[in-house]
């Protein structure tokens, strides 16, 4: 066992995978290269980006890619998590930048790990439209045929839960609809598409599958059976609603009857196996009954006519997202899958977790991400089997409706250069990752 200034690190299991995430929207830029989507959309229309901003340059990283590979390197993980742009890959050439990265990302010995959907939508589809599903399965195709040969793992989707609340039900995201419990649609149709696109990988190769979904501990505000009930319910919503048709082939409780379509027959397209399930983890939700009143909560409008509400959790440190700092929290929820979906659970990867904070002198980001990876292992110690880990993120980035105001990057980028500086977090995390393979 290795031994820094927090104590001794735990040692993980042979084979584990160690990586860092991005997606195309929030650092490629080249907007001109390829097809408008839904967030060049939404981010043209004035008040929804909090700072104005868009991600038409972004990080540059369309440009910049060779830099951000080295970096990449330098660093030291396994496996590199990047989005492959919907929009671009229907630009002509547009499939030639995922070629050159992954050809270089093979070449310094970093595993390539595309997600087909990190909610760039083609402006011209719609996720209330069952179709969008079968274009996405095209897409994924697509982009098999042409980077399965050196790509061994895939993620077909990135948080269909938040793309479906923040973005059809609150209207806080692109499309910039807010249709509450009717944008349910467009959860079915993400999950759809999924299940398509599994298949697809499959019928071109594909051995590792995976989906990413956000999933935290949901913590009643009370005992009051009125918060019990609420909290119960916003699990319901934003955990078992996702997990459910993926894991158990099935919508829980009653919920595949607010479903369009023969939904029957697509949860057994939706529940198509797949290899291992990726989890994005942040913090924990602390839910109570409806005030009767619209609320806000961490820059969200929350709906009075929501049959919840979400309150702050108390008692422990914050981001400079204002989101509470609780590792032992992804203790809880791996554990509590685990318990739940039993020998169902396929193996689980964290393919995201991160915070923000200012500053290259990070070290309030070095302790977030040195204690959950403790808690990480304290589940691995408990039985989940956990088989991976993704920080979020390599670079600063466009925060989506956010703009530029929040960095969950380990490298510093100055968005008036595109200048790239390792933070104090990025050596902790090269130093880490030799340490734990030593």
């Amino acid at each position: 066992m290795v031994t820094d200034a927090r104590g001794p690190v735990p040692r993980f299991p042979d084979g584990f995978l160690w990586g860092v995430s991005t997606s195309a929207h929030q650092i490629e830029g080249a907007v001109g290269l390829r097809e408008p989507s839904v967030w060049d959309v939404f981010t043209a229309e004035p008040g929804r980006v909090k700072d104005g901003s868009t991600a038409a340059v972004a990080c540059d990283h369309y440009h910049r890619w060779p830099e951000d590979v080295a970096l990449l390197a330098d660093l030291g993980v396994d496996a590199y998590r990047f989005s492959v742009s919907w929009p671009r890959v229907e630009s002509p050439g547009g499939l030639d930048f995922y070629d050159r990265l992954v050809d270089a990302l093979c070449a310094v010995g970093v595993r390539p790990v595309p997600t087909l959907f990190h909610w760039d939508l083609p402006a011209s589809l719609d996720w209330l439209e069952r179709d969008t599903a079968y274009r996405f399965a095209d897409h994924a195709a697509r982009v098999a045929e042409r980077l399965g040969d050196r790509v061994g793992q895939w993620i077909t989707l990135n948080e269909p839960a938040e793309h479906t609340l923040l973005g059809h039900a609150l209207g806080i995201h692109a499309p910039g609809k807010r249709l509450l419990f009717d944008a349910l649609p467009a959860a079915h149709h993400q999950l759809l598409g999924h299940g398509l696109a599994v298949r697809a990988l499959r019928a071109a190769g594909a051995t590792s599958v995976g989906i990413a979904n956000s999933h935290a501990p949901t913590w009643p505000a009370s005992a009051d059976p009125a918060d019990q009930e609420a909290a119960a319910f916003y699990d319901l919503l934003l955990n078992r609603l996702f997990a459910e048709p993926v894991i158990l082939g099935q919508y829980p409780d009653g919920m595949g009857e607010l479903m369009p379509g023969d939904t029957e027959a697509d949860a057994r397209i939706i529940g198509e196996p797949v290899d291992w399930y990726g989890i994005n983890y942040y913090a924990p939700t602390r839910v109570g009954a409806p005030e009767g009143t619209d609320t806000e909560f961490g820059g969200v409008t929350v709906p009075a006519e929501l049959p919840f509400s979400l309150k702050e959790i108390e008692g422990y440190p914050v981001t400079d997202f204002g989101w509470p700092v609780v590792p032992e929290g992804l203790t809880e929820l791996l554990t509590g899958f685990r318990d739940r979906y039993g020998d169902r659970l396929p193996p689980v990867v964290i393919t995201e977790n991160g915070c923000s904070y200012e500053g290259l002198d990070d070290q309030e980001r070095i302790t977030y991400l040195d204690a959950h990876v403790r808690a990480l292992h304290g589940a691995l110690t408990a039985g989940v089997d956990v088989r991976g880990y993704f920080v979020w993120s390599l670079l600063d980035n466009f925060e989506w409706a956010e703009g530029y105001a929040r960095r969950f990057g380990l490298v510093h980028v100055d968005f008036a250069t595109r200048g790239r500086t390792p933070k104090a977090s990025y050596r902790w995390y090269r130093a880490l990752l030799r340490n734990l393979k030593n």
